[in-house]
């Protein structure tokens, strides 16, 4: 593969999202709640929220917005309606403090000798410039949704990768650890690489070890630099 640059899906794939957001509501909660259910609950709105802006129900909305909207409803439901505005608004900036998965910053800078590399992702991008920086993740630069003003799996989002790092979509790699963002990536001329995350969902629902239609398929970002010779 001519592989110039590598665009990489964030939650879940690059950043524990369940660890990280389960923390910050025990942290911000109190220790007697379920912080994986509340956890489970929210991210569970994650796709349907993003699909009022796809479907034309809602005007362009960032992600940070759609989780603040959402989280009204998961505490409503978990009977914690009376939970202050300013702990909710706290709440959104969980999404800003992920951890990385412990391979994902030692392979993205042994990545980063050779390729460029920016997160192609739903979240806005202060959440990404936030989340860069607290982990020290290499970009070149930051695409994804907001810069495009479309949700994943919409295909203006797989072909900015391409158009605004000046290189043919061949010679972009997708990473991801969902399937699906991986075929609408490969029907926009993209190439792909799975990378397998079994704890992404805390072992509730263990994703499969490869994905056959990918060019690649790994078990962490060190794995992936290995394959791409670096």
């Amino acid at each position: 593969m001519d592989v110039r640059a590598l665009v990489f899906d964030v939650f879940g794939t690059v950043v524990d999202w369940r660890g990280g957001v389960a923390r910050e509501m025990r942290r911000l909660l109190g220790s007697a709640v379920d912080a994986e259910a509340l956890a489970d609950d929210w991210r569970g709105r994650y796709v349907p929220s993003m699909e009022r802006v796809r479907s034309g129900e809602l005007p362009w909305t960032p992600l940070d917005a759609l989780h603040r909207s959402s989280l009204t409803a998961v505490l409503a439901d978990a009977g914690l309606a009376s939970v202050p505005a300013e702990v909710r608004d706290e709440l959104v900036l969980a999404w800003h403090r992920l951890d990385p998965w412990p391979d994902a910053v030692p392979g993205l800078r042994r990545l980063a000798r050779t390729y460029v590399l920016a997160p192609l992702s739903n979240g806005n991008v202060a959440l990404q410039v936030d989340l860069a920086r607290r982990s020290g993740l290499p970009w070149d630069a930051v695409l994804g949704a907001e810069v495009v003003r479309h949700y994943k799996p919409d295909p203006e989002v797989y072909d900015s990768a391409a158009e605004l790092l000046g290189v043919p979509p061949s010679s972009v790699v997708m990473v991801a650890a969902h399937l699906d963002d991986l075929a609408a990536a490969r029907a926009r001329g993209l190439r792909t690489a799975y990378v397998h995350r079994p704890d992404e969902f805390g072992g509730r629902v263990v994703p499969p070890s490869t994905d056959p239609d990918a060019d690649l398929s790994v078990a962490s970002f060190e794995e992936l630099a290995e394959a791409l010779g670096t």
